[in-house]
């Protein structure tokens, strides 16, 4: 089979280009000795960092409209976020910048740039340009009605003070839940916030200990609901019986790095990136674009584990619900479960049924299906070997249980799943 890209490299310039779509040109030095039919491309230098999944998936939007539009000749270093602006950038004589402005010296220095400017960042130091931001109003308010479908009556913010979109995804989620006559408890540290540090996870654990159960934690971003998560494990609280956390961003990879993997707010940043591109195609074209602020909707809610459950304050039902979320694949019955709970099996059996209207037997095999379905889509492993991790004696009753609560078997599950992601 042909591959999809061909790469082509010379020392000065390196360009990709596609069977049939317009070609996206790049190069890792700034564009200046270019044949005449590259110049007539337009030359774009791209200020957004390559170091985590929410920049990287703008870069994505940016890709996938000049895929579907006329070919770009693209300039992207390697960058981490708010790093200065490079030094070529200062008598480059390309056609657009698009950046995540994230600081006043990046926005001083892009104030005097002479080709047009789209932003990408919600601090908004460039206002007399277009810039493109996350709808963070409507992220808090998916945030709310996730929580509040699933039975939470107590609730908490989770933030980073330093940056704008924090706080603002803070407030909103305040404001849609007091509407609902729910109060919000926010994590306010004594020292300025230090983001991902050790001694930073060991105060909000220490939070986290005060707060009223179950509670539903709504992360600012998933690297902080990452934080979250190892705190509750510090302290031995249960996820999510007990703390329930969403995340924002939906950084696939690192969700599912953490230790309970980690719901989060699709905010739809391929769709920011392309309609910067969009903005800035229209510029570079002669057409003139007002500075306004343009909002793009999130997505929805990817619900993986830390938000896959219904608020109880039944302390039985809350160790044999945990008992089962972390040893079902290790062949455990029913039996087992009641000698956790410390309830009559009829007893458990009623609540359980009440509160998630499914059996504990049919309980365990949703969590060892719902564990074979990762596995199928993540690994390559045999369904044999899958049938295996997830608990099941034989792999025939295996894919008996998985088509019935899937819809379909196993192997035509990873084949139809995998290819759509």
């Amino acid at each position: 089979m042909p591959s999809r890209f061909i790469l082509k490299m010379t020392p000065a310039i390196a360009f990709v280009a596609k069977d049939v779509n317009p070609p996206v040109y790049m190069t890792t030095q700034p564009p200046s000795n270019l044949s005449a039919s590259q110049s007539a491309v337009p030359r774009v230098a791209l200020l957004i960092e390559t170091s985590n999944g929410y920049a990287r998936e703008l870069l994505h939007g940016v890709e996938e409209y000049i895929r579907s539009h006329s070919p770009w000749h693209i300039f992207l270093a390697e960058r981490g976020r708010g790093d200065a602006p490079p030094a070529w950038l200062d008598n480059w004589d390309g056609d657009g910048i698009i950046a995540r402005v994230e600081n006043k010296k990046i926005a001083q220095f892009l104030s005097k740039a002479k080709q047009p400017v789209v932003d990408l960042s919600s601090y908004r130091f460039l206002e007399k340009v277009p810039s493109v931001m996350t709808d963070s109003k409507a992220i808090a308010e998916l945030a709310a009605t996730h929580f509040l479908n699933r039975g939470f009556s107590h609730f908490a913010f989770c933030g980073l003070s330093r940056f704008p979109w924090s706080r603002q995804r803070g407030e909103y989620f305040q404001q849609a839940l007091l509407e609902k006559k729910h109060y919000v408890h926010e994590y306010n540290p004594s020292s300025r916030d230090s983001g991902d540090s050790e001694n930073e996870t060991d105060v909000i654990a220490k939070w986290l200990v005060t707060l009223p159960k179950p509670v539903a934690i709504f992360a600012c971003y998933d690297a902080r609901g990452r934080q979250i998560l190892d705190a509750c494990h510090r302290v031995n609280i249960s996820v999510p019986e007990e703390v329930a956390v969403l995340g924002v961003d939906n950084d696939e990879l690192l969700c599912e790095l953490c230790p309970q993997p980690l719901s989060s707010v699709d905010p739809n940043p391929r769709r920011s990136g392309w309609v910067a591109a969009s903005l800035l195609d229209q510029m570079m074209q002669g057409q003139k674009i007002e500075p306004d602020v343009h909002i793009v909707k999130p997505a929805g809610i990817s619900t993986r584990q830390s938000t896959d459950v219904l608020a109880v304050a039944d302390a039985n039902i809350v160790r044999a619900l945990r008992y089962i979320r972390e040893n079902a694949c290790k062949g455990i019955t029913v039996n087992d479960v009641v000698s956790v709970a410390g309830i009559a099996r009829r007893t458990m059996e009623s609540r359980i049924k009440k509160l998630l209207g499914r059996s504990p037997h049919e309980e365990i095999m949703r969590v060892q299906v719902q564990r074979a379905q990762r596995l199928l889509l993540h690994t390559n492993l045999p369904v044999t070997v899958i049938s295996e991790r997830a608990g099941f004696e034989n792999p025939e009753y295996f894919s008996v249980a998985f088509k019935r609560i899937s819809g379909m078997p196993p192997a035509r599950f990873r084949r139809t799943r995998g290819e759509s992601k």
